[in-house]
């Protein structure tokens, strides 16, 4: 008979969630629809005391095992009392630790009291009657909360194209490839792509962290005082915007990555010069595609990056014609086999790391890790 008080008492609470009905209920404008739902009401309610009836009698004679009772008693009279003492809300918010309490995985009624309910088709495929874990969650759970922890607002550098006939647009667009966004994202970030024509220091204000990209542009040479090598491609607009957002996250203690292009700035800004042109020999510019390891790098020990990764080697892509020849400030914490700058980093208790690979690749494990490190110091 204590189940089929539960039975009772759950009544009203599952013929509401059985019609899809989350949260108070509201009778539809629809007549018709008002009509079939009443009509099926009256349909559950005839099916419940029948259901009632005949678990109070098999109670009676003793014919429930003592694995129905225990199952019935525990975990039928659970998700019952569940709904409800919540208001059809089967996925209670505890306001003590915020955390989520949902039905178990597979709540069955014994099978005495399920021929009782199946009675027709139309009662067998109701999800609150059987318990059916999965469409009972669909009907009645509310969307979970978000973290309790704020995703922190990496800025990203955007690459800049002219436009024209032929290309993605007629007119001067910006571009950037996904992946540069789905690391952050992946990382626990919220990727913000960045323009060129804003206040840097205003902007670097309300963001947590910068990723200066790279791309298919050299550094300007006038900025370490040397003429441009014929191969040289600068593109003095985007220097020039990423340059003041760099000096602005470093004035204002945001995290950096340089990636590529970005490492090369990072290394100028701390007064260095580049290597304008690397000899063909050394292939930095890999054959194979970009998503494929190019090269090793050998991690320098007590570096940053070194703690960052946790490994004293890393396999690396590798697609630059350009390198840092002196870093000026900043400290090498990698390099290539052949002996070519291939990370840097800012001295200090901040978090300015340059690298020459493209992280945003994921082909090592250290990859992810630094991104990870960049999201968790700019929180």
């Amino acid at each position: 008979m204590q189940t089929g008080r539960a039975l009772e008492n759950a009544r009203t609470m599952l013929h509401a969630a059985a019609l899809g009905i989350v949260g108070p209920e509201h009778d539809p404008p629809d007549p018709e629809m008002h009509d079939r739902r009443r009509t099926h009401r009256t349909r559950l309610q005839r099916h419940d005391q029948c259901a009632v009836r005949q678990a109070g009698a098999l109670q009676t004679r003793g014919s429930l095992t003592h694995g129905q009772k225990l199952g019935m008693g525990r975990s039928v009279m659970r998700a019952f009392n569940m709904i409800a003492r919540n208001g059809q809300n089967a996925a209670v918010r505890c306001e003590h630790d915020r955390a989520h309490r949902h039905l178990p995985a597979r709540c069955r009624i014994a099978r005495s009291l399920q021929c009782g309910l199946h009675g027709r088709a139309d009662i067998r495929v109701n999800p609150c009657l059987t318990l059916n874990h999965d469409a009972m969650m669909r009907r009645m759970t509310l969307p979970r909360p978000s973290p309790s922890q704020r995703a922190p607002l990496i800025g990203v550098t955007l690459d800049h194209e002219p436009g024209g006939p032929g290309q993605f647009s007629r007119y001067p667009f910006h571009a950037l490839r996904e992946n540069y966004l789905t690391a952050v994202s992946d990382a626990g970030g919220m990727p913000v792509c960045l323009g060129y024509d804003c206040d840097a220091g205003a902007l670097m204000a309300r963001l947590d962290g910068l990723i200066v990209t790279g791309g298919a542009f050299d550094v300007d040479p006038a900025l370490y005082g040397e003429a441009p090598h014929p191969l040289t491609s600068p593109r003095p607009s985007r220097t020039s915007a990423e340059l003041a957002l760099l000096r602005a996250a470093l004035a204002q203690g945001k995290p950096v990555l340089g990636i590529c292009g970005g490492m090369q700035l990072l290394a100028v800004d701390a007064g260095g010069t580049l290597i304008q042109h690397l000899p063909e020999e050394l292939q930095h510019e890999q054959p194979n595609p970009r998503h494929e390891p190019g090269h090793d790098v050998q991690i320098v020990p007590g570096t940053t990056l070194a703690r960052i990764v946790g490994a004293e080697r890393m396999a690396v892509n590798s697609s630059h014609h350009q390198a840092v020849r002196d870093p000026g400030q900043a400290k090498i914490c990698a390099r290539a086999p052949d002996g070519t700058i291939e990370a840097i980093e800012l001295e200090g208790p901040g978090f300015a790391i340059g690298v020459q690979w493209h992280p945003e690749f994921s082909l090592d494990p250290g990859d992810r890790r630094l991104y990870a490190a960049l999201v968790e110091t700019a929180r």
